[in-house]
């Protein structure tokens, strides 16, 4: 009755209390044991991190390794990855891992009078080990104390329950490793229990808070692993820096232990202001000198000044492939390898060209172009140009136009010594491998060397090969028990290598197949698994943010010294088929979520469909999830039940605080096993034809000025 009466009290605290103050959105910098955001132990609150915030916790106490990762996808909306490790918790292994996510929405912000209220599923794709749900309303007194009370099912409702709602399938031991299905039908359901607890903000750098838990931990106790003698958790948090957290605390009267969490916004840049020369501004004409058009029959002086302009973008590190100047009008054609935002090239680009061209030239043209092909064209007045250099950059982006390139017409020739041009790079590499139940983190570090020939019309041979120098990944000697055909679960095999090996060696021929169309078909070892050849369409409007795409792949499993030569698609699993392909959707919902649905057939044969979804901010990252369901049964499928995982684009320009077009991609998984997998192929068409659209430009046109 007492733990009743206190973790009603506490529900009560914090739906009730009036203040006198405005409403706070109750953001917070602080994640818990188990990663997500809040200030208390281990109970969840209805706190959010800062919109954008990506964080990494690592917590410990004796016996228990929590590692997790979380996204604030919205303001309301934030989603956590844990990878966790508990000794003695299985008799098959000395040290059990769990994968598990977590969700929680805000359901109120708060308010003078009223809490902020959220609710939350926790390990809701997983083993369940971890599984629970909760309501859960937080409410500030003041701007150093809040206080927090919910009620919990699972194992947040596992300690001092005296009610329940519906039935909830106990937890089995016999479960543990398949993992992978939502269970929906036990959410919210079996006993439920109330917790409560608050946090003190002491000064700018320290925090306490205290928690009554509803977590019996019936299932560590059971398996000997730990005592649990109170409810009661404690812990004292010290920001140490503006992106570290450090934390100790104490866990039902028998455990102490220690958390790190490291942030970062993508929001934010890591250099202020960036570190690339400031451009030159706009050259405004005087009054009645665009009538003066003598320039025009002057011989040889179009050639002079189409080597000016050349000479001029160069300077400022754009590329230029094809020009043609005429009395009243330009049109330019570059590429662009140094901007990551196409904004930036083109403002850079109209600038010199309000230097370089004579007074009469008044409608200037820029034509993006990439892998040979144009992909869109700009047009602006010199005469807006001129006017709008001071003026926010909204007005210049309503008086920019867009046009597909075909649809536009009068295209430039390209010009002498453009094409063929040959670009390399030697540089380290680092490849991981994550969640191998004997060592969960493995990683090689090697050399790479990456070559591209680009002769023209859209023809591109490009390659690179590869040498280990140190790593640990080849020691991976976990059974492959796939009932599917082996079309990734054999990757291992491709680590063992010593030799110099071929990452990829490709010939490609992309092409405009008509106004809004474009197509590519790629030869070659397209990856290190997968030799054959890739074709693919796509639809793409310059204006539009919807897309469609459809792709079709033959292909053959390379040997696994990934040299030249080829293996067998017969696998113990079954054989690996020929053919494989997919019709995709892509659409760009705004406020930085993009979306992406794939239907088709996958590499071992089966059929389904790949949902996606990314947060994309204007700097060019990416943050995002994706899940797969095939034909393939849970049973078939192995342990995680379907394939799902979340993915990452770090522009390097974040981090260097200079510009490049260069970004780092990762993506997790749980695990990797043969259903839903696809080829993984280098300059698929959306990726590089999206950019130099309309929307994208858009969205980072705050640099144009710039």
């Amino acid at each position: 009755m007492i733990r009743k009466l206190f973790g009603f009290a506490a529900l009560m605290a914090g739906v009730a209390v009036p203040v006198g103050m405005s409403a706070e959105n109750l953001t917070t910098g602080l994640n818990n044991t188990y990663g997500t955001p809040g200030g208390l132990i281990e109970m969840p609150t209805a706190e959010m991190a800062p919109d954008g915030q990506l964080s990494s916790t690592v917590a410990y106490f004796d016996g228990f390794t929590r590692t997790t990762l979380s996204f604030q996808i919205t303001p309301r909306l934030s989603g956590s990855f844990r990878y966790t490790g508990t000794e003695d918790f299985s008799p098959n292994f000395s040290t059990y891992y769990d994968r598990s996510f977590d969700l929680r929405f805000r359901l109120f912000d708060e308010r003078e009078w009223l809490p902020a209220v959220a609710i939350g599923l926790q390990d809701f794709v997983g083993t369940g080990v971890l599984s629970g749900e909760y309501i859960v309303a937080t409410k500030s007194i003041g701007d150093r104390l809040r206080v927090t009370g919910g009620v919990g099912w699972g194992r947040l409702g596992s300690y001092g329950s005296d009610a329940s709602f519906g039935t909830r399938a106990p937890f089995s031991f016999a479960g543990v490793g398949s993992g992978g299905s939502f269970n929906a039908d036990s959410w919210f359901r079996g006993d439920m229990a109330l917790f409560g607890g608050a946090s003190f903000r002491i000064n700018d750098k320290l925090s306490f808070s205290a928690e009554y838990s509803s977590d019996a931990y019936d299932i560590e106790k059971s398996r000997g692993i730990i005592k649990r003698s109170s409810p009661w958790n404690f812990a004292l948090d010290y920001q140490w820096r503006p992106e570290v957290s450090l934390r100790a605390f104490s866990l039902h009267g028998d455990e102490i232990g220690a958390a790190i969490t490291l942030s970062l916004n993508p929001k934010n840049p890591s250099v202020r202001g960036g570190s690339e020369l400031a451009p030159l501004p706009v050259a405004v004409r005087p009054r009645g000198s665009a009538a003066d058009l003598g320039w025009a029959t002057q011989p040889g002086r179009r050639a002079a000044l189409s080597a000016s302009v050349d000479q001029s973008l160069d300077q400022a590190g754009i590329d230029l492939e094809a020009v043609r100047i005429e009395a009243t009008s330009a049109h330019v054609v570059i590429r662009n390898e140094r901007y990551d935002a196409q904004s930036q090239a083109l403002g850079r680009t109209l600038r010199r060209l309000s230097r370089e061209l004579p007074a009469s030239v008044e409608m200037l043209h820029v034509t993006l172009v990439q892998n040979g092909i144009p992909l869109s064209t700009m047009t602006m007045r010199r005469s807006d140009l001129e006017r709008l250099e001071n003026a926010p950059a909204s007005e210049a982006l309503a008086a920019a136009r867009f046009t597909d390139t075909l649809r536009f017409g009068d295209f430039p020739d390209p010009l002498p010594g453009a094409y063929p041009r040959f670009e390399w790079s030697i540089g380290p590499y680092l490849r991981t491998s994550l969640f191998d139940p004997v060592n969960p983190l493995r990683a090689d570090v090697g050399i790479r060397a990456r070559a591209g020939l680009f002769l023209g019309s859209g023809w591109v041979v490009s390659g690179s090969v590869a040498q280990k120098v140190a790593g640990n990944i080849d020691n991976i000697s976990r059974p492959n028990n796939s009932l599917l055909p082996h079309v990734r679960s054999d990757v291992s095999l491709y680590q063992k290598t010593d030799q110099p090996f071929i990452e990829e060696l490709t010939v490609a021929k992309y092409g405009r197949l008509g106004p809004d169309f474009y197509g590519r078909v790629t030869l070659g070892y397209l990856e290190r698994m997968y030799a054959g050849v890739s074709g693919e369409v796509l639809w793409k409007p310059v204006d539009s943010r919807l897309a469609f795409g459809a792709e079709v792949n033959y292909l053959q499993p390379r040997d696994f010294d990934q040299q030249f030569g080829l293996r067998s698609r017969v696998t113990p699993g079954g054989t690996i088929p020929e053919f494989s392909g997919h019709v995709s959707a892509y659409y760009d919902f705004g406020n930085g979520f993009h979306g992406q649905l794939d239907m088709g057939r996958y590499l071992a044969g089966d059929w389904g469909a790949t949902i996606a979804l990314d947060r994309e901010f204007a700097n060019g990252w990416r943050i995002g999830a994706f899940a797969t369901q095939t034909d393939v049964s849970a049973r078939q499928f192995g342990e995680g039940s379907f394939d799902k995982g979340i993915r990452f684009t770090v522009p390097l320009s974040w981090i260097l605080g200079k510009p490049t077009t260069q970004k780092a991609t990762a993506v997790i998984r749980p695990l990797t096993r043969d259903g839903g997998q696809r080829v993984d192929i280098n300059g698929r068409l959306y990726d590089t034809v999206r950019g130099a659209h309309r929307p994208e430009i858009a969205k980072s046109w705050g640099k144009y000025w710039r």
